[in-house]
């Protein structure tokens, strides 16, 4: 006896063969754990004023958790952002987060964060770095 009945061989060959068409599901990108650890390492300064753990609340700033890729002024629903922050349109992304690590007022002005910025490229790329896989965790 047939393992499958005549009536659903044409359904099964279907399937059989969009599945050799189907795009191949990409793996996640491996974690670069030195430029991690150098970027919660930078972090470290941050946490003055902001968290990253999921769930947490906000505090001077806002809590950073999903920050990446969300748009700026509205990532927390309870911080109370500047009017400059909700405004501004923005998205937190690799160019917009450099840009705003660096020097805060100058990318943003009219922001609430008076932090100076950070001024070495390389602590700047793994604090960036850092905050996008914390995003996805």
């Amino acid at each position: 006896m047939p393992v499958f009945s005549s009536r659903f061989r044409p359904a099964i060959s279907f399937i059989i063969a969009a599945a050799a068409f189907a795009p191949a599901v990409q793996a996640a990108p491996a974690v670069d754990a030195a430029q991690l650890a150098a970027g919660e390492k930078a972090f470290a300064q941050c946490k003055a004023c902001h968290s990253i753990a999921k769930g947490a609340r906000d505090g001077v700033g806002p809590n950073l958790y999903g920050v990446y890729g969300s748009k700026a002024g509205a990532h927390s629903a309870t911080f109370k952002y500047s009017a400059a922050m909700k405004a501004s349109g923005e998205t937190w992304n690799d160019a917009m987060l450099n840009s705003f690590l660096l020097a805060p007022m100058k990318a943003m002005p009219g922001t609430k964060m008076t932090y100076a910025g950070v001024k070495d490229d390389a602590k700047r790329a793994a604090l960036i770095y850092y905050l996008k896989v914390k995003s996805a965790e």
